[in-house]
């Protein structure tokens, strides 16, 4: 699983911000621009799409300050709010983010889109019932998107609640067939989820699967070469979790790991795992000492 935030929503939302201004004849006084309500919403829709337009380029403070004057504008606009709770979680103010998408959602109750990205932003909170509540609202309006369901299972995953979290997984993968995104990542925790449950090769079938997926993913590689090596597959372990070390060296980082939701079980193993000298040789940067790995006992 990667930490991601539900930028796609504010693209999407480009459709409807772009639509082109009223036009309407105006008699200019002297040194004074006449607008009306309406034309004030259309200037701060106009700023929400600069500020869609800007993370384009990642300049995400000056999408910001345009995405709250554009609340201000268009106070009543529900993308307004959209777009700047989305911003503020983007930049990890999460209080902030999930304060601006309720407002949203007060606005358009029935919008899909607003309830995933709330969902989302209560889980990367630790929120995860709440991220449940608000992803299964969601779901019930638009029951296909891959994301959102990928979410869910990994909200479930984290309640323990180890079937509800498979049978999310395994909707989200079915969505999209063809893709690799959230397919793999989908399948990779499914295995994960195995493994917490003692079921090694259920947990291995599923790596394989990710990765008949998607070759280059290191992520099921290092699974896999762990679940190896903790059989007693020593060699065959140690040659797949080098390769899948060279590739991708986050992942001799213990805390991405938990992050990317290894469980406490592969955990316990991918420290073990990571403490053998050869694979201290692969992940220690060159020149320096090698990799210290503290091993529970």
């Amino acid at each position: 699983m990667f930490k991601r935030i539900l930028l796609l929503p504010i693209f999407v939302l480009l459709a409807w911000l772009s639509k082109p201004a009223p036009v309407s004849a105006q008699a200019l006084l002297p040194y004074t621009l006449q607008l009306n309500a309406e034309e004030l919403e259309q200037q701060g829709l106009n700023l929400a799409q600069d500020a869609v337009q800007l993370t384009r380029f990642q300049q995400y403070d000056l999408a910001l300050s345009r995405a709250k004057l554009a609340t201000q504008l268009a106070p009543n606009s529900f993308e307004t709010w959209f777009i700047l709770g989305t911003l503020y979680v983007q930049n990890q103010q999460l209080d902030e983010g999930i304060e601006a998408l309720s407002k949203a959602q007060s606005l358009k109750p029935e919008e899909a889109g607003v309830l995933f990205s709330l969902g989302n932003t209560y889980f990367q909170k630790g929120d995860y019932r709440t991220a449940v509540s608000k992803l299964e609202a969601g779901l019930k309006l638009e029951s296909d998107v891959p994301e959102a369901l990928f979410d869910l299972g990994n909200a479930y995953y984290m309640l323990d609640q180890y079937p509800k979290a498979i049978a999310a997984y395994q909707k989200a993968a079915a969505q999209e067939p063809n893709d690799t995104w959230p397919v793999w990542p989908a399948i990779n925790n499914i295995g994960l989820v195995k493994y917490e449950q003692g079921d090694v090769a259920g947990a291995i079938e599923k790596w394989q699967a990710a990765i008949a997926i998607d070759p280059e993913a290191a992520e099921p590689k290092l699974a896999i070469a762990v679940a190896l090596y903790t059989q007693g597959e020593q060699d065959r372990g140690l040659a797949l979790g080098e390769t899948a070390l060279r590739s991708d060296e986050r992942y001799a980082d213990l805390e991405f790991l938990k992050e990317n939701l290894w469980g406490e079980r592969l955990i316990s193993d991918t420290q073990k795992f990571l403490a053998n000298p050869r694979i201290q040789a692969t992940i220690a940067p060159s020149g320096n000492v090698p990799v210290q790995v503290e091993v529970t006992p």
